[in-house]
């Protein structure tokens, strides 16, 4: 004998087949809210790097106002693209592509270090969006471009992961709107995180990148790695 719960007809039955389409129809909602946050984030990013580009081209030009490191042409040829993160912690990945939602301002500078397959764009600020989706100008430090010592931090389980190989005499470019400034590494150091010292004005044009130490500590780790290269051409 059958359980009528279950005959076609039966309310179970009526609110199985409901249950049904609605799991349907949210999936469908939610797969078009994450296709639709994807593209904004390649169209934000896309418009970023192209804004970035024209403001290069304009300014190439125009004399500095300010005293500036000899500057080397340099076509900007970044697109966006996937970003390594085989080596970033998983919950650094999921933020990443959260800040990936927002529309991101035009990058101030571009960093690379070529021997270390790093390319990343450099936005003001060192607040956690900011460092979600990029590294971070520090604020008090010359500005890229600008003559003097230039802060720039990342997080340690992100796009400055990979400056656990970073080595002595590895090259840093920082792409800005009149060119790109070359940096040589000369050497890192472990600092306490309240040791301002390594971010002080200097009147020569110097790249200082800030990160957290050790690089796979688990919670909040307790140094900070400092990377310090200078002015080549």
């Amino acid at each position: 004998m059958l359980d009528r719960g279950t005959l076609p007809g039966s309310p179970s039955v009526h609110w199985l087949r409901w249950a049904e389409r609605t799991a349907w129809v949210l999936a469908i909602v939610l797969g078009g809210v994450w296709a639709g946050a994807r593209g904004l984030a390649y169209v934000s990013s896309q418009r970023s790097l192209e804004t970035f580009e024209t403001q290069r081209q304009s300014l190439a030009a125009v004399p500095a106002s300010t005293p500036a490191p000899r500057l080397v042409s340099s076509a900007m040829t970044v697109h966006p693209r996937s970003v390594d993160t085989r080596l970033w912690d998983g919950a650094r990945v999921r933020a990443y592509a959260l800040a990936l939602t927002r529309p991101a301002p035009p990058p101030m500078a571009v960093l690379r270090i070529p021997r270390l397959g790093l390319e990343v764009p450099v936005l003001e600020g060192t607040d956690d969006w900011t460092l979600n989706r990029a590294v971070g100008h520090i604020e008090d430090t010359a500005r890229p471009g600008e003559t003097g010592n230039v802060g720039i931090a990342g997080h340690r389980d992100g796009f400055f992961r990979v400056l656990k190989d970073v080595a002595p005499g590895d090259l840093i470019e920082l792409a800005v709107p009149r060119g790109t400034l070359t940096y040589r590494v000369r050497g890192v150091t472990i600092v306490k995180p309240d040791d301002g010292s390594v971010l002080d004005p200097d009147p020569r044009p110097m790249l200082t990148l800030v990160t957290c130490y050790p690089f796979y500590f688990v919670g909040s780790a307790p140094d900070r790695f400092i990377v310090h290269a200078e002015y080549t051409r």
